[in-house]
């Protein structure tokens, strides 16, 4: 399977899972969209504000240096996607 469409995939189940009622957490559809079209300094200064573990921030950079293998142009055709999705599971 390639790349970004596990990331399509994993991205799509945080946000759309059945557990959530139907609307999405614009915070976490912000987070996504910032960690594929951030630079890695900026997305890391950017998830400081959640005062989160640093097992946490490690595993997002983690997560963000394989969608920084993503092709640009392929990373934005995901964030379309999913904005896609997002505004389905709105309605």
């Amino acid at each position: 399977m390639k790349p970004v469409l596990s990331v399509l995939l994993l991205t799509l189940a945080f946000c759309c899972y059945e557990a959530n009622a139907g609307e999405v957490c614009p915070n976490v559809v912000h987070e996504v969209a910032e960690m594929f079209l951030l630079p890695t300094f900026y997305f890391k200064r950017s998830l400081q504000k959640y005062d989160a573990p640093a097992e946490a921030v490690e595993a997002k950079l983690t997560l963000k240096k394989c969608t920084d293998n993503i092709s640009f142009w392929n990373r934005l055709r995901v964030l379309d996607t999913l904005s896609r999705v997002v505004k389905e599971c709105n309605r």
